[in-house]
């Protein structure tokens, strides 16, 4: 059925999260306290203290904030990357808000992100609801039946059904012969280029790059040919 799917229907995205703060010690007294909880569930190590698990704050909504957020799409034969990133969170989810209520003026649009049903699309969600913003209708998920929902997963797609499997975005790059959007930082690195750096345009550089990535792989799913370097657009 993906052969049946309108590439020029879809938006693929990927959004870089970091902590909340630079580091433990800046956590309010009261957020300190709540992140204790949730790292005793973290732990693996004795050695895994609440201060150093705190590095990896960022994948939760209720501990991280949104930094950068890429999309790209199909418009002729070219595919169009935007990117929205800065240090306020609000203004940036506006602004993504925004866009994502323009392009969705079809109920047949999509959107599609590599692991997004299980990080991209809620974090993103509940970011909006944290900063006060109406969500915009695909990412509206009360009361809707499965088949209802606009949203695509390229690492669902993968798993055919085996849902134990976890397959990354550089693996399915590789095995696809599809260059490796991993070359520069990880996301792993996002956090310390982020609070260290202070780099948005090279977070924002690596976002594209996994957007792209994303969108090369649904072509391969869909049995189509890669896109050109010349083909891609940064707007």
């Amino acid at each position: 059925m993906l052969d049946q799917i309108k590439i020029e229907a879809i938006l693929f995205i990927d959004i870089e999260t970091v902590p909340a703060y630079s580091s433990y010690d800046e956590l309010p007294e009261h957020h300190r306290k709540l992140w204790d909880r949730k790292a005793e569930f973290l732990k693996k190590k004795d050695e895994d203290t609440t201060d150093f698990l705190y590095q990896r704050a960022g994948i939760y909504a209720e501990f991280g904030k949104i930094i950068c957020i890429s999309s790209g799409f199909f418009s002729g034969t070219e595919f169009r990357i935007k990117s929205f990133f800065g240090d306020d969170e609000a203004i940036l989810l506006e602004e993504y808000a925004s866009m994502l209520n323009a392009f969705y003026d079809d109920p047949e649009k999509l959107l599609c992100a590599h692991n997004g049903k299980e990080f991209d699309f809620p974090y993103l969600s509940r970011r909006m609801l944290i900063n006060n913003i109406s969500l915009p209708e695909v990412l509206q998920l009360a009361g809707k039946k499965p088949w209802e929902v606009r949203h695509l997963d390229t690492m669902e797609l993968w798993k055919f059904g085996d849902f134990k499997n976890y397959t990354s975005l550089e693996l399915l790059a590789t095995i696809f012969n599809i260059p490796t959007p991993k070359d520069d930082i990880d996301g792993s690195d996002v956090g310390r280029v982020y609070w260290e750096e202070h780099d948005l345009d090279r977070i924002a550089t690596y976002c594209q790059k996994d957007v792209l990535t994303v969108a090369q792989i649904f072509l391969k799913f869909q049995g189509k040919e890669l896109i050109n370097e010349e083909k891609i657009v940064l707007v």
